[in-house]
């Protein structure tokens, strides 16, 4: 996982490991961490519910609950500024970046929301934003699928909270001290996974909108891989499982098997007609 940071008016993007409690948090204060950072990280709430109700505005500047980008897809949740000065545009480059070699659609399969934590943010900074990001992932797509939200202090609050996401003002630097990862969240609102770092594999990103769509997108080699692959909320990857692999090896040599079995038996049958017949003939 990645912070911002600043020293003067320099930016400096500091990479840190966080310490993973058992219950699967971001460790936000520990003795090896700089004292500025404590506080920052985020706080894993693998099926809380978000607060669809909350209002936003989107890029129009039209104000709208937050269940509008819900109810029928998996949705990538992305928490960010605009105004950030480095590591929020390294987030959503990883997101295009992973998003682009897949099969799944934004706006067919998924949607991505990208919720910004800062008030003073506005609608016509979110069609830029909008309008970059989505162009870098596709010339020709548009901008279906994705959507950038402003709000108040108070909608934030509400949704920030319920991800688990931390972060904080720097008075002195003017910025936004935060942490980096994105959430896959189920049609229905409720967290499904978290992908930490500025960088997300499309394993991981293709994976996590499977399961979060409860299965209803991807292919069936998807829902193979799903066996072999695990998530670890320590990591926010999915790794191979060797008992799913196992699994799946398994089911392939009985599937061999009995394809080598009938193969026999109509053989068997087919000589035994030959058989008969010769004998008939007699």
């Amino acid at each position: 996982m990645k912070f911002c940071a600043s020293v003067k008016k320099s930016v400096i993007c500091v990479p840190l490991l966080l310490g993973l409690a058992a219950g699967g948090l971001c460790a936000a204060n520990g003795p090896n961490r700089p004292p500025d950072l404590n506080g920052i990280g985020i706080e894993q709430k693998l099926n809380a519910q978000i607060p669809l109700d909350t209002m936003f505005r989107d890029e129009s500047g039209a104000s709208v609950p937050l269940r509008s980008f819900f109810g029928t897809r998996a949705v990538v949740l992305v928490p960010l500024y605009f105004r950030c000065p480095m590591l929020c545009s390294q987030v959503l480059s990883g997101v295009v970046a992973g998003l682009r070699p897949l099969s799944l659609k934004p706006g067919r399969d998924f949607d991505v929301v990208a919720i910004s934590f800062d008030p003073a943010d506005t609608p016509a900074e979110a069609t830029l934003k909008r309008a970059q990001y989505s162009h870098s992932y596709s010339s020709k797509a548009g901008v279906n699928g994705w959507h950038f939200l402003v709000g108040s202090q108070a909608s934030i609050d509400a949704v920030m909270q319920a991800i688990g996401f931390h972060y904080r003002w720097d008075p002195v630097n003017k910025m936004f001290v935060h942490a980096s990862g994105v959430m896959v969240a189920t049609p229905e609102g409720r967290v499904a996974r978290y992908l930490y770092g500025v960088e997300y594999e499309p394993k991981d990103l293709k994976l996590s909108l499977v399961e979060a769509s409860h299965n209803r997108i991807g292919s069936a080699v998807d829902q193979i891989l799903l066996f072999c692959y695990h998530y670890d909320p320590k990591t926010g990857k999915y790794g191979a499982v060797v008992l799913g692999s196992l699994k799946i090896g398994a089911i392939l040599i009985l599937v061999l098997m009995g394809a080598g079995l009938f193969f026999l038996w109509r053989q068997d049958l087919r000589k035994h007609r030959v058989e008969v017949e010769e004998v008939t003939r007699q």
